[in-house]
């Protein structure tokens, strides 16, 4: 491991890993974490090149980041946890429940995309418009390549085909804005290509965590506790 990820630890019992999206760091599940401690043994953590957490010199991708959960679970001798992930975190936890079926207890998929064309067009033609821009930076500047990075995430990244999503073998619940980034078509299918899924929507876009939390964690907990 190359880096030593920063984290936010709160609570006793089963661990519960939460994962932020692009751009973002732990601080996004402020309204999360104290209530899902009460529970849970929460680790939110700023992933690879996010908040607090250092860049290193491995690749800036999504199967990476999941690299990168695992070695935190072995660091924090977690054997096995539920892990909640929001966008990009939602596709580091569902590429890591492929590879790592067992070291996945329940799974929550909020706002999540198997690929770019998961995301409503609107919002992606700015993202891939930016991104050409940013790389033609890249060399400039360490800012300017690592915002190329992070665009690159929305842009090729993570490319998972539905299929894959057969070998996630955890209890699974896809939830989503009802005015999400994301297409409710594409929301669908991941739900219906995961053996044990289940599917809520809820009123909100796509930060429905953070702008709705009371809702949002309801949803949550429900799950998680039945």
């Amino acid at each position: 491991m190359d880096i030593t990820q920063y984290f936010i630890e709160k609570g006793k019992g089963e661990p519960l890993i939460l994962l932020h999206g692009n751009g973002e760091n732990s601080n996004y599940f402020q309204g999360q974490i104290d209530v899902f401690s009460k529970q849970y043994h929460v680790y939110a953590i700023d992933t690879r090149g996010h908040g607090k957490t250092p860049r290193g010199e491995k690749p800036f991708t999504i199967r990476q980041f999941a690299d990168d959960l695992l070695c935190f679970m072995d660091e924090q001798q977690i054997e096995r946890a539920h892990l909640l992930g929001f966008s990009d975190g939602g596709n580091i936890a569902m590429v890591f429940a492929i590879q790592h079926p067992d070291k996945v207890n329940r799974l929550i998929l909020n706002g999540a995309n198997l690929n770019p064309s998961g995301v409503k067009r609107s919002v992606q033609l700015p993202i891939e418009i930016g991104y050409r821009f940013a790389k033609l930076f890249a060399n400039k500047s360490d800012s300017a390549r690592l915002n190329a990075e992070m665009l690159g995430l929305m842009v090729n990244d993570p490319n998972v085909e539905p299929a894959e999503l057969s070998k996630i073998e955890a209890k699974t619940l896809v939830i989503a804005g009802t005015k999400d980034l994301i297409k409710e078509d594409h929301t669908r299918l991941i739900a219906s290509a995961i053996p044990n899924s289940e599917l809520v929507f809820l009123n909100g876009d796509h930060f429905i965590a953070n702008k709705n939390p009371e809702e949002f964690n309801r949803a949550v907990l429900d799950f998680l506790c039945r």
